[in-house]
C-alpha cells in the first residue's frame, strides 16, 4: 500500500516538474517584470547541460558549499548539516555530543570519511560532530542511502564524505579572526597559508571556551510560593541556570600539498583535538553543581599521507592514514564530608591504522570503470571502573558478595581489535547521450567474517533536455557489522551478533535551470529501506545491565526534496536561496522481543517525521545579510509512542540571523560580524531533559593583513 503511493507521488512529480519548467521558460510575465523593476529573474533562456557526471550517474547527494562551511568560526559540522540539509540532526548542547542520522536510520548507520578515511568510532559506530569545527573542512557533501555504496560500506543510511583542499594561496597569507559571544564564550581562528608554483602549506587552529551557563525556564521543575503564615498558595516555574556545561576546545589542522606539475600530486594532513567538556546536567536533576564533578576529555590524533598520479584518462591514488584517540570520562560526587567519591572512572585508547588503493579508467565519454581496496585495523582498549550493586557484581564476577547491599567499585571494558577491509568496482556506462547506467560490486570482510557481495544499480534518463530534466534510480543491498562495543564490551556484549543487512530503492528527479544571472536548481527523491536484524540493546530490570540483540526489522521510506536558486540584478544585489525538506516514517516492523513490549508498528525514537531547513542570503556591496531557519516535528522518545509527557519532544523551529561587512584599506582586509541565535528566543529541547540556549548574540572581527600588497 505504501510502496504505490509513493510510486504514484513519483509519477505526479515526474509529470508536474516537466510541465511546470515548460511553463516558466515560456512565461512572458516575468520578462515584462524584469524590465519594470531590473530583477534578473526569469528563465527565458535555458542553458542546456545535457546529462549529469559520469561518476554521479543515479545517485542522490548533497553538497555543502565551502562559503556555507567557513561561515561562521563558532559553527561545528553538526550546524551546517542542521540548516544546509533535510537529515536529522540530535544535540545535546553546543560542546555536546551532536549526531547525524539520515532516513530514520540511528547515527551508527551514517558512515563518515574525512579525506578518504573513516572516522566512525570503532567502539560506538558513530561520529560526534560537534567536535568538527566547519572552518577545519572544505568540502562537504552527503550521499543518501544507495548513493553511499560507491564510497564506503556499512552506511544502511547514508554516508558523509568530508575533506580538505590546497589554499590556492601565493605566498604568504594571514586571517585571524575573534568571536565573542553570550555567556563568556571566546571563539579564536587563525590561519596562516603559504603557496607557490609547485607547494601549499596551511596551518589552521581553532580554540573556543565557555562556561556555557546559559539561562533556562525549568518546566519539569515546580516550587511553592508561600504566605506570610507558611501557607502554599502557588506553584511556579524556576529560571536557572545550566550546570556543568563549560568547556574549552582546541583543534590544529597542518596541510601541506605538493604538484610536481607532471601529474604527480602528494598531501599530508594532520589534524589534533584537546578537549575538555563538562557533561551538562539534566533539568530534572536537582543537585548543585558544586556537589559533583562531571567531566569528558579527549585527545585525537588523525593524519593523512596521499599520492595522486593524474594522466589523461586514468589516474591512480594510495593513501595511508592513522587515527588515536584517548578518552577520559569522570564523575565523582562529594560525600559532605569534604571527600570525594568516585562513582564512575572510564579510560579508552583507539588506535586506527588506514590504508587505500583506487584507481579510476575512462573510455571516451562512454565507459569509467573505478576500483578501490581499503584496509582499516583497530585495536581497542577500554577499562571503566563503575560503582555497582553487590547483585550486579556478583554477576560480572568482580568479586565476593557484599553484605547489607554495600556497593563496590567493578572493573569492566575490553581489550581487543578487528581488521575491516573493503574492495569496491563499479562500472559506468553511458550507451546514449540521454541514458547512464552504474553497476557497483562491494566486498567487505570485518575480522574473520565476509558478507556476501553487496550489489548497487544506478540509472538515469535526461528526460527533457530544456531545463535538463532528468530522472534517476538506484537499488543496492547492504550490510553494517556490530560494533566493538556491540561483541566486546563487559557487561553485556554479544559475540554472537549477526551483521545488519537492507536493501534501499531509490527514485527521483532533478533539474537544473541558468540564465545570464540566475539559475535554479530543484530535486526530488523517494525511498524505501528495509532493514534486518536490526541491533537493540535490551536491559535487565533486575540486574541493570543491558545486552544487544537483532531484534527488528525496520521500514523506512519517506520523500526528499531540495530547491536551490540564485539571482543578480542590475544594481549588484545578489541573492541566494538553499531550501530541503523531507518526510520521513521509520516504522518497527519486528516481533514483540516480550509480551510487554508496545514498539511494534511505532516510529522509531528521535526519528521527526517531518524536517526542513532554510537558508537565505542578500549581498550588496560587501554588505551579506544571512537568515538560517531550521525545523524538525514532534519526536518520541519511548519506543511505545506514548504521548505523555515524557513521551515526546515538542516540535521547535531555528532562527538565525547575521549581518557582515567587509572594509579594506592599505594594509589590511576586515571582516566586522554579529549574529543573533534563537532570533525568535525559542524554548525548546533536542534531546528531553536538556534544556537549549534562548536569544543570545555573538560578535566576529577578521583581520586579514596584505603582507606588502598595495
Amino acid at each position: 500500500m505504501r510502496t504505490g503511493r509513493l510510486a504514484k507521488l513519483l509519477f505526479l512529480l515526474c509529470w508536474f516538474i516537466p510541465a511546470t519548467l515548460e511553463g516558466i521558460s515560456q512565461n512572458r510575465i516575468v520578462r515584462d517584470s524584469t524590465r519594470r523593476y531590473g530583477w534578473k529573474i526569469g528563465i527565458e533562456q535555458v542553458d542546456v547541460v545535457g546529462t549529469r557526471p559520469m561518476k554521479k550517474i543515479g545517485t542522490q547527494e548533497t553538497t555543502i558549499a565551502t562559503r556555507v562551511l567557513h561561515d561562521n568560526i563558532a559553527s561545528q559540522m553538526a550546524d551546517a548539516l542542521k540548516f544546509g540539509t533535510s537529515i536529522y540532526v540530535k544535540e545535546y548542547g553546543r560542546a555536546t555530543l551532536s549526531t547525524v542520522s539520515f532516513r530514520g536510520t540511528s547515527p551508527s548507520h551514517t558512515q563518515v570519511t574525512w579525506n578518504g578515511m573513516k572516522i566512525n568510532s570503532p567502539m560506538l559506530g558513530m561520529v560526534d560532530f560537534s567536535m568538527i569545527p566547519s572552518y577545519f573542512i572544505d568540502d562537504a557533501s552527503l550521499l543518501h542511502g544507495t548513493s553511499s555504496v560507491n564510497i564506503t560500506g556499512g552506511g544502511l543510511g547514508g554516508a558523509v564524505l568530508l575533506s580538505t583542499k590546497p589554499a590556492d594561496a601565493q605566498g604568504c597569507n594571514l586571517q585571524f579572526v575573534q568571536g565573542v559571544g553570550m555567556f563568556r564564550t571566546f571563539d579564536e581562528y587563525l590561519r596562516f597559508t603559504y603557496g607557490d608554483e609547485h607547494w601549499q602549506s596551511s596551518t589552521r587552529i581553532v580554540f573556543s571556551s565557555s562556561p556555557n551557563d546559559f539561562k533556562y525556564k525549568n518546566y519539569h521543575k515546580k516550587l511553592n510560593i508561600y504566605d506570610d503564615d507558611h501557607n502554599i498558595v502557588g506553584q511556579y516555574n524556576p529560571v536557572e541556570r545550566n550546570k556543568s556545561g563549560d568547556f574549552s576546545d582546541l583543534h590544529l589542522l597542518q596541510e601541506v600539498y605538493y604538484n610536481r606539475g607532471d601529474g604527480n600530486r602528494f598531501g599530508l594532513n594532520v589534524w589534533y583535538l584537546n578537549s575538555d567538556r563538562g557533561l551538562p546536567m539534566l533539568d530534572v536533576d536537582y543537585r548543585e553543581n558544586a556537589g559533583y564533578s562531571n567531566k569528558q576529555r579527549e585527545q585525537t590524533l588523525r593524519g593523512v599521507l596521499s599520492w595522486d598520479h593524474v594522466r589523461k584518462n586514468w589516474k591512480m591514488g594510495v593513501k595511508a592514514g592513522y587515527i588515536h584517540t584517548w578518552m577520559a570520562y569522570d564523575y565523582e560526587k562529594d560525600k559532605g564530608n569534604g571527600e570525594w567519591e568516585k562513582m564512575i572512572r572510564s579510560r579508552s585508547r583507539i588506535n586506527t591504522f588506514y590504508a587505500q588503493a583506487e584507481g579510476e579508467y575512462s573510455i571516451g565519454r562512454k565507459l569509467l570503470v573505478t576500483a578501490t581496496l581499503s584496509a582499516h585495523q583497530h585495536l581497542v582498549h577500554t577499562k571503566d571502573k563503575n560503582v555497582l550493586d553487590s547483585l550486579s557484581a556478583q554477576h560480572l564476577g568482580q568479586m565476593p558478595p557484599a553484605e547489607g547491599g554495600d556497593v563496590k567499585l567493578a572493573a569492566v571494558g575490553y581489550d581487543e581489535g578487528r581488521i575491516e577491509l573493503e574492495g569496491c568496482v563499479s562500472v559506468k556506462w553511458r550507451p546514449w547521450e540521454r541514458l547512464g547506467l552504474a553497476l557497483t560490486l562491494r566486498e567487505q570482510m570485518y575480522g574473520s567474517k565476509w558478507t556476501p557481495v553487496i550489489p548497487a544499480f544506478f540509472a538515469d534518463v535526461v528526460l527533457s533536455k530544456k531545463g535538463n530534466v532528468i530522472a534517476k534510480a538506484s537499488i543496492s543491498r547492504n550490510y553494517r557489522f556490530p560494533t566493538l562495543n556491540d561483541l566486546y564490551f563487559r557487561p553485556g556484549g554479544n559475540k554472537n551478533l549477526k551483521p545488519e543487512r537492507g536493501w534501499t530503492f531509490d527514485a527521483g528527479l532533478e533539474t537544473t535551470l541558468k540564465g545570464d544571472a540566475r539559475s535554479l536548481r530543484a530535486s526530488a527523491t523517494v525511498f524505501d529501506s528495509r532493514i534486518d536484524d536490526w541491533i537493540l540493546w535490551i536491559g535487565s530490570p533486575k540486574l541493570g545491565i543491558y545486552t544487544p540483540i537483532n531484534i527488528r526489522r525496520v521500514h523506512s521510506y519517506g520523500v526528499e526534496t531540495k530547491l536551490s536558486a540564485e539571482a543578480e540584478t542590475s544594481g549588484g544585489w545578489r541573492l541566494l536561496l538553499d531550501g530541503n525538506f523531507a518526510w520521513t516514517r521509520s516504522i518497527n516492523r519486528g516481533d514483540p522481543f516480550s509480551p510487554a513490549d508496545e514498539s511494534v508498528g511505532k516510529q522509531l525514537v528521535y526519528i521527526p517525521v517531518y524536517s526542513a531547513a532554510l537558508t537565505a542570503r542578500v549581498e550588496w556591496r560587501r554588505w551579506e545579510l544571512t537568515y538560517k531557519w531550521n525545523w524538525y516535528s514532534e519526536r518520541y522518545t519511548m519506543s511505545s509512542n506514548d504521548l505523555g509527557v515524557l513521551g515526546r519532544v515538542k516540535p521547535y523551529f531555528m532562527s538565525d540571523l547575521s549581518l557582515e561587512k567587509g572594509l579594506d584599506c592599505k594594509w589590511a582586509s576586515f571582516s566586522l560580524k554579529g549574529c543573533i541565535h534563537n532570533l525568535l528566543n525559542e524554548e525548546y529541547e533536542s534531546v528531553l531533559s536538556r534544556p537549549m540556549p534562548r536569544l543570545n548574540v555573538s560578535f566576529f572581527i577578521g583581520i586579514t593583513p596584505k603582507f606588502g600588497k598595495r
